[in-house]
């Protein structure tokens, strides 16, 4: 038996490695460990690569090949388990120091790494993502706009505002109410 680690683009969540693993155990290989972003197989054989790859874009993933497309993908996944994952309460820590952590390599490498891929920088992308929570967390209305500010790692509710307002064109207030913009799924949070 032989072991192979894949790497998988848009696995966000724990319902994306429930699919994943079953999926993956339907094409017959066994899996050893699944975590988001990557899975760990085994398979007597080498394993059909094809296969998975038609699998998992069917599903909405995608297979990860050169390396530096894995890093880009690991920084993603840092930010929104960062942000998303409730029961990670890192957001009040430097955000730089949380992903060079996390993905266990220079963060100026991994900011000119991701800038240059993905045409935003890092700490846009991180912005991008504490908006799309803060929208989450307004439309359940179950916190004040300064519970959301402080759960958001944010210094104020009017650094808070200002950024929801430059990404949404609307205040956190304005948004609550009308509900207008239709939020995004993590995985497609891009300008």
């Amino acid at each position: 038996m032989s072991t192979t680690k894949l790497y998988i683009k848009n696995m966000v969540c724990d319902r994306c490695k429930k699919v994943v693993a079953e999926e993956l155990t339907k094409l017959g290989y066994q899996v050893r460990e699944i975590d988001l972003g990557e899975a760990e197989i085994e398979a007597a054989g080498a394993p059909d690569l094809q296969a998975i790859r038609q699998m998992l874009e069917e599903n909405g993933f995608e297979l990860l090949d050169d390396r530096k497309t894995k890093l880009i993908e690991q920084v993603k996944l840092a930010v929104i388990a960062l942000i998303h994952d409730r029961q990670h309460q890192e957001l009040h820590i430097n955000t730089s120091d949380y992903i060079a952590q996390k993905v266990g390599l220079d963060y100026n490498y991994l900011s000119s790494l991701f800038s240059s891929s993905e045409g935003l920088t890092i700490e846009r992308y991180v912005i991008l993502q504490r908006v799309e929570k803060a929208k989450e967390l307004l439309v359940y209305n179950e916190l004040s706009l300064k519970e959301i500010a402080y759960e958001l790692g944010y210094s104020s509710v009017a650094h808070l505002s200002g950024q929801f307002k430059k990404i949404t064109g609307l205040t956190p207030s304005h948004f609550k109410q009308v509900k207008a913009q239709k939020r995004k799924t993590i995985d497609k949070v891009q300008e």
